[in-house]
């Protein structure tokens, strides 16, 4: 067995087994898996994959420390794929794999213990990109130092999204599997391919960037609208495959099953409750198959109902929800995105996991042809308004760009929109804590207009409050506060600054500003003495 023999806690080793027999299909004819013993005798078994020139790997990132056993095991029996090893596992740096941990901070922390506020950007055909030349490993270095910690991508490129969304950036096939689209061979895969993935991936890694890694795309494309031919074997050996390649990386924040799960089984977008049994059967054998104990995650189409009812027949299977909802995105009302915050109250009321608020609509750059209709309206307003209501419910937040969401490729160009949400990262990580603080109902009132009404955080002590205004105006604090003992301030969502705020008597008034044509949004910053 080649690899390393000595290896930091929380890295990624790799070890190779080969043979010298020749197999018809690698991919399907043999299976070969490791069996790790932890110091502790605590043991768990990982399976390893096909690499090309009759080599298996194996990726393994221990996280305790001391003397490790490897052994590897083949079905049917091959004893030139049977070996062992033993590795030494040191100390190691880092902050380690995503966790999910509902009721702490806002739902993740790191394995150093380290509460985590989630930026994150949608980049669904990023590996496809990458292998059609295009300069991702710049694009990752400028988000990583933008502040974002997590991209949403697709491991299975998709080519086309209706009505008109053709990628002009496809240069070359990006079918992960053998044959084509047209004739598929789904026991193989793309060897080729899965190099540039791992070269992501392992950028990502190095960078402290995170993934969310779509195992499956939208079911209303092949092959998995398509059941009958991408039957259950071939789903296992396709997840099976990913686990095996990449759950070793802690840059693999998320594994989530399928992009808008309802598609589930035929394609057909709508609620349906054998998605939900889907979800939970395919979530627990992820988990019973991958050993690094990655969150285990499903993007949400319709809302409702609630996914505490959907999941209550297994509670333990899904970990997280990625969860979407656009608010408006009319042309008179897109730019208020409004409605966010009570749909995620109601589709997540009684969630006992943890939730990213994944999705909001993708900016419109007027610059390109329109293939997205829907993205019409979805302006920078919409990006930053629509980015607070999700963070005023607790929530991490992950948007996307025409620039680099999809059928588009100009990743060395950011949109408006991208800095207002790094005024909301620094907002919650450097103006408020955000782990202390939740969604406190009834702290605020004002207006009752359409998307008007205040939203309010405050930390369990009540001495650190934060008051969001969608359009400005008054917001009136509930009169058990003693304001006397704060300090007022606005933050300009904008701007990303702080001036002094005075109340009268217990109503504050925001300054009066227009944006793009309408009233400025604004953020009260109460915090006691």
């Amino acid at each position: 067995m080649q690899g390393p023999s000595t290896l930091a806690a929380r890295t990624v080793g790799e070890w190779t087994v080969t043979t010298d027999r020749a197999y018809a299909n690698p991919f399907l004819d043999v299976s070969v898996d490791a069996i790790c013993t932890a110091p502790s005798g605590a043991e768990f078994r990982a399976p390893l994959f096909y690499d090309g020139a009759c080599a298996w790997r194996f990726r393994l990132a221990p996280r305790e420390e001391g003397r490790w056993h490897l052994r590897t095991v083949a079905a049917p029996e091959d004893p030139e794929l049977v070996d062992e090893a033993e590795i030494v596992v040191t100390p190691g740096e880092g902050q380690g794999r995503l966790r999910a941990t509902p009721g702490e901070g806002w739902g993740f922390t790191y394995d150093s213990g380290e509460p985590v506020f989630l930026l994150g950007d949608t980049t669904y055909n990023l590996f496809g990109m990458a292998h059609c030349g295009g300069d991702v490993a710049g694009f990752l270095a400028r988000r990583a130092e933008q502040g974002f910690n997590l991209l949403r991508v697709r491991v299975p490129v998709s080519p086309f999204h209706p009505p008109r969304g053709y990628s002009d950036w496809q240069t070359r096939r990006t079918w992960p599997w053998g044959g084509s689209e047209q004739a598929p061979q789904f026991d193989r895969f793309d060897l080729d391919y899965f190099h540039t993935v791992d070269a992501v991936v392992q950028e990502a890694e190095r960078l402290g960037m995170g993934l969310e890694m779509i195992m499956e795309g939208w079911g209303f494309e092949f092959p998995f609208s398509r059941r009958d031919r991408f039957v259950p074997e071939w789903e296992d050996l396709w997840m099976r495959y990913l686990i095996a390649r990449y759950d070793a990386y802690n840059s693999v924040y998320f594994w989530t099953l399928m992009n808008e799960y309802e598609f589930y089984p035929d394609g057909d977008w709508r609620y349906n409750r054998v998605a939900d049994l889907w979800a939970m059967r395919r979530a627990r054998w992820v988990k019973a198959l991958a050993p690094h104990g990655h969150i285990v995650s499903v993007h949400n189409g319709p809302r409702m109902p609630r996914f505490a009812e959907r999941f209550a027949q297994d509670p333990g299977a899904v970990d997280a929800i990625m969860f979407q909802d656009w608010g408006s995105r009319d042309e008179e009302w897109g730019w208020l995105a409004d409605g966010i915050e009570t749909t995620i109250a109601a589709a997540l009321g009684d969630w006992w996991g943890s939730a990213v608020f994944a999705e909001w609509g993708y900016e419109r750059n007027p610059e390109f042809d329109l293939k997205m209709p829907s993205h019409l309206h979805c302006d920078v307003e919409h990006t930053r308004r629509g980015a607070w209501r999700g963070a005023f419910r607790g929530l991490g937040i992950i948007h996307g760009f025409e620039n680099s969401w999809g059928p588009w490729m100009v990743l060395d160009r950011d949109q408006p929109g991208l800095e207002h949400l790094l005024h909301v990262r620094r907002f919650f990580t450097e103006v408020l804590p955000f782990a202390a603080l939740r969604p406190a109902e009834g702290l605020a009132t004002g207006s009752r207009e359409r998307g008007c009404q205040p939203l309010a955080l405050a930390s369990e002590d009540g001495r650190q409050v934060a008051v969001y205004l969608p359009v400005g105006g008054e917001a009136t604090i509930d009169p058990s506060l003693p304001l006397a003992e704060y300090r007022g301030e606005w933050y300009d969502p904008v701007a990303g600054t702080l001036q002094p705020a005075a109340a009268e008597g217990s109503t504050f008034r925001a300054p009066e500003r227009v944006t793009n044509g309408h009233p400025q949004d604004w953020v009260l910053v109460l915090r006691a003495d």
